[in-house]
């Protein structure tokens, strides 16, 4: 009798699972249950069909159950929800959505990719028929009706993450005036506070208005739909319509009916070839932990990346095969309004939560050789671990050219490089591409002379720190004149860098000094020469004057 192989859940994890547990093994007898209409649906690029940079919903489809079948023979029944596990019996209860029927089937191997949910707070009004959730194919459909068959002007995105910023990007390109409330201080509340803040910027700057540290308490109903909300603080904002983006849920009610284990990270624990505590089950998706790369901690990752490879290792393993999944880094990506910000590894502050013993450093190189027409700058954060200078995380922030730089570092978190490793790469160059010390070269030639304590380096909220407790500190400003009187921090003193050497005279070798250009380099070459002339407590302002908060 061939194998019976029943699969929960027929999106990222779910629909890889059933592609690769046929390639594995051509004789099981598969069958998918998804309780929505759709299966193996691109959820990421919900956003950009309400937009209408997606025109045809049909381009969202990834699979249907008809091709499944035709292709993998697949049997997929969509409105189909598993409602019950029963593993003694090695059956599940499925309830047809239509009908209301429910039957059992058995199963020899068993595969849960039931997703996550987005999160609805229980507050007033939050049923109004104006306020929507970007998740699921229908979500987009009811909240493009929506938009068709009413006037609406006034846009709210509750939550500043990346589906809230590219639902922002989506409603200002169709006309609306949008307003993001994010209840963290911040927006995209995974990078730290200073690469989020280039981000914030460059939104307000484009008319996106932004409402951070409060959230929303509620709505307020004209009938059927929400005509304001009120937010934590109690302001109050009109709208015409609220997209909800404040997070999803794992789906654990199925497994935690079937007693398999629940993680501390809030997931079903799943070992690396995704098996659950009951060896005939495995999971994969947005509802089980992940084992973390860097930390060797389990915790969860809801991306889609993670999760088909999850689904990969878990469908071959339930047909029979033995493939392993080691973990990931959270690596993520998000476009909006013209600038991209992207993230791999721990940011500082994850870091610091971890009990870790890091620097960070900043750079600003531009994407490509500034001789070459259309270079822009691209802002790095790389957080270095201090004793063996193993990379931890990066962040990265620009116009253009940051997919690139991002995946090269999450490659070299991944192989365990170190940032003596990245001086060492050897990248393409060509001046419409690359500099010759690229940007990630560049962050590494920095992040390692500092490892190496060729220089002593703070951040730009260490200054500000030093600045409260000792105005009197030794700042000095090494950029041009015209920089200078342009903007600079409170307190500096000016000599610019080519005229160092001969005003040394006019500083005290015995102070604490800092000294800071526009992005670091020139900062750097001004500590290494009062490193060499007596200075023996210099610092310099890792990513310069760009990176001192305003």
């Amino acid at each position: 009798m061939s194998l019976k192989i029943i699969i929960v859940g027929g999106v990222a994890g779910g629909a890889s699972a059933a592609a690769k547990a046929r390639r594995t093994n051509e004789a099981a007898n598969i069958v998918m249950f998804e309780k929505g209409p759709y299966v193996s649906f691109a959820n990421c690029g919900l956003p950009y069909y309400v937009g209408e940079t997606i025109q045809d919903r049909d381009d969202l489809l990834l699979q249907t159950p008809e091709r499944f079948w035709k292709r993998f023979r697949v049997q997929v029944q969509v409105l189909h929800e598993v409602i019950r596990i029963d593993r003694t019996a090695k059956c599940v209860q499925v309830k047809n959505l239509v009908t209301q029927e429910i039957a059992s089937h058995p199963y020899d191997t068993l595969i849960l990719a039931p997703g996550a949910g987005a999160i609805m707070p229980n507050i007033p009004g939050i049923h109004a028929r104006n306020i929507f959730t970007v998740k699921t194919v229908p979500d987009s459909d009811a909240i493009k009706t929506f938009l068709a068959s009413q006037t609406s002007q006034q846009a709210l995105v509750i939550g500043g993450g990346f589906i809230g910023l590219e639902t922002a990007e989506a409603l200002m390109g169709l006309g609306l005036t949008v307003t993001i409330i994010e209840k963290a201080p911040q927006i995209l509340p995974p990078f730290d506070r200073d690469m989020a803040t280039l981000v914030a910027h460059h939104l307000q700057e484009k008319g996106v208005k932004i409402i951070a540290g409060d959230g929303i308490n509620g709505f307020r109903q004209n009938g059927d739909h929400a005509k304001e909300a009120e937010l934590e603080s109690g302001t109050r904002l009109p709208m015409d319509l609220a997209i909800l983006s404040i997070g999803v849920r794992p789906e654990l009610k199925l497994a935690r009916e079937a007693g398999l284990e629940i993680g501390s990270a809030g997931g079903i624990t799943v070992n690396e070839r995704q098996q659950t505590s009951d060896p005939d089950i495995y999971a994969a998706g947005d509802a089980v932990e992940t084992l973390h790369l860097i930390t060797g901690k389990r915790t969860r990752i809801p991306l889609a990346g993670p999760a088909n490879k999850q689904g990969r290792v878990a469908g071959a393993n339930a047909a029979g095969g033995d493939l392993q999944f080691h973990g990931a880094l959270g690596t993520a990506i998000v476009e909006s309004m013209g600038i991209t910000a992207a993230k791999t590894g721990l940011s500082g502050h994850e870091a610091k939560a971890q009990g870790l013993n890091y620097f960070v450093s900043l750079t600003h190189p531009l994407d490509h050789a500034e001789y070459y027409p259309g270079a822009e700058a691209l802002h790095m954060k790389l957080v270095v671990e201090q004793q063996t200078g193993r990379l931890l995380g990066a962040q990265i922030v620009g116009d253009q050219g940051v997919d690139k730089r991002i995946d090269v570092l999450a490659t070299a978190i991944h192989a365990k490089l170190n940032v003596q490793d990245l001086e060492q790469l050897d990248l393409a160059y060509a001046p419409q591409f690359n500099s010759a010390k690229g940007p990630v070269i560049m962050a590494g030639f920095v992040a390692a002379n500092t490892l190496r304590g060729e220089v002593d380096t703070l951040t730009g909220e260490e200054l500000q720190k030093k600045l409260e407790g000792n105005p009197s500190l030794q700042l000095l400003d090494v950029r041009t004149m015209d920089e200078y009187q342009e903007a600079h921090i409170p307190h500096a003193r000016l000599i610019p860098i080519d005229e160092l050497r001969d005003h040394l005279q006019q500083l005290d070798p015995s102070q604490e000094t800092v000294v800071y250009c526009r992005v670091g380099l020139r900062g750097y070459l001004a500590a290494r020469i009062l490193l060499q002339h007596g200075f023996t407590n210099v610092f310099n302002l890792t990513g310069g004057y760009l990176s001192f908060p305003q």
